[in-house]
């Protein structure tokens, strides 16, 4: 049985995620006070007990929801769990990259908060807020996107942003070009177009000024490479090269998260199962989609701790 981990991305963020593990798990604890430490603030506070709209933040959602991917894992680890020996490979959705990277050991838990916050800032900060704008079209498949998109140009740059599987595609770049898109989707038998509540025009190449940012950002930090092999969001490829991973890192920013291909590629390559560690169920929603022979399973709450390692231990 084949197993890979994967992290949750931005929009499984939820007011008292984690708290339940900090109460219960003293290594869970730590890696939220380690993670307050290194971004100087009481990120966690936010975490368990809210304001919502100061964790849908991006700047704090990015940071937070790593936190919690690894404080599950330090949980997992603390009672006998080694990645290294147990899972073939890890893979993360846009943010999540960074925790399944620090997962495997190629950043530490420190930087990987302190590069996420940067991400976060500067992804924000690319674009004025009201100039750019991302879409979600559903039921179309991923050539028929493409076509709206290159259509849409003469109104400005759009492009898709994440493939996420089972014909839900997201649209990213600039605010007249995305709606144009969205319309053409739906002129072209899309079940629904809809505009999404986002601050930024994430995976879109109005992202560049981010994309400088955490390249320097990444130069500054240690890398060691992953225990095991990263399956990358712009190749849907194995890489275990840290110079290999910084650049894919930097070109994520304004380059697709080819989701659907990631899973697709886990399900031809041996692995059966996959875990999402971490806040939520989204991407154990998308295997379910992408590939029916594949088992998704979300662990997140003590009790899915206890489930998961009595399978992966037995």
């Amino acid at each position: 049985m084949g197993v890979a981990f994967t992290f949750p991305g931005q929009g499984s963020q939820v007011v008292g995620m984690g708290k339940d593990l900090a109460e219960a798990f003293p290594e869970a604890r730590a890696v939220f006070d380690e993670v307050d430490e290194a971004l100087g603030e009481k990120l966690s506070a936010v975490m368990f007990d809210g304001p919502a709209e100061t964790l849908t933040l991006t700047a704090n959602a990015q940071p937070a929801l790593m936190a919690v991917s690894i404080a599950v894992l330090r949980v997992m680890e603390a009672r006998g769990f080694s990645l290294k020996n147990k899972v073939s490979y890890v893979a993360g959705h846009s943010l999540g990259e960074y925790s399944a990277l620090c997962a495997a050991g190629t950043f530490s838990l420190a930087d990987t908060a302190r590069l996420l916050r940067i991400r976060g800032n500067a992804m924000q900060a690319a674009v004025p807020v009201g100039a750019g704008a991302m879409a979600a079209i559903i039921g179309l498949e991923h050539p028929d996107v493409e076509a709206v998109c290159s259509e849409a140009t003469a109104f400005g740059a759009v492009q898709i942003a994440n493939d996420n599987g089972g014909g839900q595609l997201v649209i990213s770049g600039e605010k007249a070009a995305v709606e144009k898109a969205a319309a053409l989707a739906s002129e072209k038998g899309a079940k629904r177009a809809i505009m999404l509540p986002v601050s930024a025009p994430f995976h879109s190449s109005l992202m560049g000024p981010a994309a400088d940012a955490m390249r320097e950002a990444i130069a500054a930090v240690e890398m060691k490479a992953p225990v095991v092999p990263l399956i990358a969001n712009v190749r849907a490829a194995p890489v275990s090269d840290p110079a290999e991973i910084a650049r894919l890192l930097v070109e994520q920013v304004t380059g697709q998260v080819r989701w659907r291909e990631t899973v697709e590629w886990f399900g031809h390559n041996g692995v059966s199962v996959l875990y999402e560690i971490g806040s939520g169920k989204v991407l154990t929603g998308l295997v379910r989609r992408i590939d029916k022979n594949l088992t998704g399973t979300a662990v997140n709450a003590p009790a899915d701790i206890e489930a998961a390692l009595t399978a992966l231990l037995a």
